[in-house]
């Protein structure tokens, strides 16, 4: 898949996702396995830019190319100001969100509220292409609600726009994250415009991505959810894309380095105060797929100290190196 002048090397993305698609993160799921993965959102208004958590959103340093970031507002003018500052700091791709289903994002108007004025859409993304002088892209749900579907005609403002890739998330903004993913209106959509279609929703497994990508026609699938706490995801979706055979899981032993490094990327990134914050929650995904992993958990998150909680985790990944556990955690892995 290309986007612009950027060819991917594989048909698999990483969803923006709030509070969780930082540098590190990214970082690691392209190491393993994914061919792009989009910044966390950032606000347009560059007044609330002054912040350690909005510097950090535009922190790139050292990330695998193409450099996507996305932006999200309501003011063609704002958020033009802010894809052309984001192309400054770094950014290769620009994304607009009009897609995020949040009562904070769509109470202003912004993200997926967009949706239900297609005028507005059509100012913000004219006025974002031109100003950007990089690659624009947009992601969109199919629609406000199941009574409103509108996918289709956004898509086809978006390609008349200039836009160079577009992500579909099948579902309307009401259904939020409930029901199945709407893949016939993904297919809709691709049938209708000529510009790259990333399908997201619901995509979970290797075959999923298969069905997903066979079911759509789409030219890209791009994962949420399912990479939390499991970032191997991307690489066991392109081995089976590739091979139609699915890999192998990581071993305990690998689980213990890349979770490890996971963690001592996060306490890098963030600090000795923030880092162990945020740690918290990607250990409890992680060890959704431990046996044991409940009490790993807990532990964990009454640790403030960052060597502590590394310490924590290579213990409790000792404590696993007995045959009887390790054939239990590989089995869930497998799952």
């Amino acid at each position: 898949m290309q986007v612009g002048p950027y060819i991917l090397h594989n048909r698999l993305a990483v969803a923006p996702m709030a509070g969780v698609t930082d540098r590190p993160f990214r970082q690691l799921c392209k190491m393993l396995g994914a061919g792009y993965a989009v910044s966390e959102m950032t606000a347009s208004d560059t007044r609330l830019w002054n912040t350690d958590k909005s510097r950090r959103r535009r922190d790139h340093d050292g990330e695998v190319a193409p450099i996507a970031v996305q932006i999200a507002g309501t003011e063609p003018v704002q958020m033009a100001e802010a894809a052309r500052l984001n192309v400054a700091h770094g950014a290769q791709i620009i994304d607009i969100n009009m897609g995020c289903p949040a009562k904070k994002v769509c109470n202003v108007l912004a993200g997926s509220a967009l949706l239900r004025d297609e005028a507005k859409v059509g100012a913000i993304l004219d006025a974002v292409v031109a100003a950007a002088g990089v690659p624009v892209t947009l992601k969109i749900r199919t629609g406000w609600d199941r009574e409103h579907r509108n996918a289709v005609s956004v898509a086809r403002i978006a390609e008349t726009a200039g836009i160079r890739a577009l992500v579909v998330h099948g579902r309307t903004r009401a259904d939020l994250y409930n029901g199945t993913a709407e893949y016939d209106t993904i297919a809709e959509v691709k049938a209708a415009v000529g510009i790259p279609v990333i399908a997201n929703g619901d995509i979970d497994s290797p075959e999923k991505a298969g069905q997903v990508l066979h079911q759509t026609g789409a030219d890209a699938v791009m994962i949420g959810r399912a990479a939390l706490g499991r970032p191997w995801i991307f690489r066991e979706m392109d081995h089976y894309l590739q091979t139609g055979r699915k890999l192998a899981p990581p071993d305990l032993t690998e689980v213990r380095e890349i979770l490890l490094a996971h963690v001592g990327a996060l306490h890098a990134f963030y600090g000795e105060h923030t880092g162990p914050k945020v740690v918290r929650k990607h250990v409890g995904w992680y060890a959704e797929s431990i046996p044991g992993g409940q009490q790993l958990r807990a532990q964990v998150n009454g640790l403030g100290d960052a060597q502590a909680q590394l310490e924590a985790l290579a213990h409790f990944f000792d404590g696993l190196a007995d045959s009887a556990c390790v054939t239990a955690v590989e089995q869930r892995l497998a799952a």
